[in-house]
């Protein structure tokens, strides 16, 4: 049996196409099928999954235990625009962190591991005293090296079970115990979700342009950082 499914506007010009079609050996498939198989053949797919709706025959379809047959009209529908706003999977913001929005972005039918790591503010930094942290970014290019470091870690991970990652750094002056960065990551076994969230972690702090200067009682200095470590380069950018 072939599903074929529809694509707009992004979407569309993500994967290049206006159709997807996916191949199942039985005569129907259920949603959660359909969508457990995109997660695993369409990585570009995967961090864009969670804010997807899915319309059969131009009707939204809210139970994952709908079946699809082969002459039905499938649709990913991805957020209207004028609608009501959902937390992107890669984010940097001067505001708070929300933990449980993050969680539910990767979570799936699929995940029995859901790892939250959380960097935060701590108030000591190589034997000086800290009382808070400036984080400065060039944001629009730190959401997209995120996405990309994200992206490249699902690669690394795919034989792995490793359904979604997603990122949220909070830029701006933050105090002692304040979250500056966010990463989810889910899985089908724990090992692997531990291991990926890591993983992206440091290739978030590896590629992802921002800054810090610490704030303290004898003054302020930015933090020394690693050279850009770019998916594909041999060595750190400039050397």
């Amino acid at each position: 049996m072939r599903v074929r499914i529809r694509l707009f506007a992004q979407l569309r010009e993500l994967m290049g196409s206006e159709f997807l079609d996916e191949e199942f050996e039985d005569g129907a498939v259920t949603v959660a099928e359909l969508q457990r198989r995109l997660e695993q053949s369409r990585p570009a797919l995967r961090p864009h999954l969670a804010s997807l709706a899915l319309a059969i025959n131009e009707e939204y379809c809210v139970d994952a235990s709908t079946e699809i047959r082969e002459r039905d009209e499938v649709a990913l529908i991805q957020p209207i625009s004028g609608g009501a706003e959902q937390a992107p999977p890669f984010l940097v913001t001067h505001e708070p962190l929300d933990r449980d929005a993050l969680r539910e972005l990767v979570r799936t039918d699929a995940s029995g591991a859901v790892v939250l790591f959380e960097g935060v503010v701590r108030n000591h930094h190589e034997g000086r005293g800290v009382a808070r942290l400036e984080y400065e970014a060039y944001a629009s290019m730190a959401e997209r090296q995120i996405e990309a470091a994200s992206r490249e870690v699902l690669e690394e991970f795919a034989g792995r079970e490793v359904q979604r990652i997603a990122a949220h750094h909070r830029i701006g002056m933050l105090e002692i115990g304040e979250v500056s960065l966010l990463v989810a990551v889910s899985a089908s076994h724990r090992r692997d979700a531990f291991e990926a969230a890591l993983r992206a972690v440091d290739r978030i702090k590896e590629t992802v342009p921002v800054w810090k200067r610490e704030h303290g009682l004898d003054g302020s200095i930015w933090q020394e950082g690693v050279s850009p470590r770019p998916a594909g380069a041999e060595h750190p950018a400039g050397a």
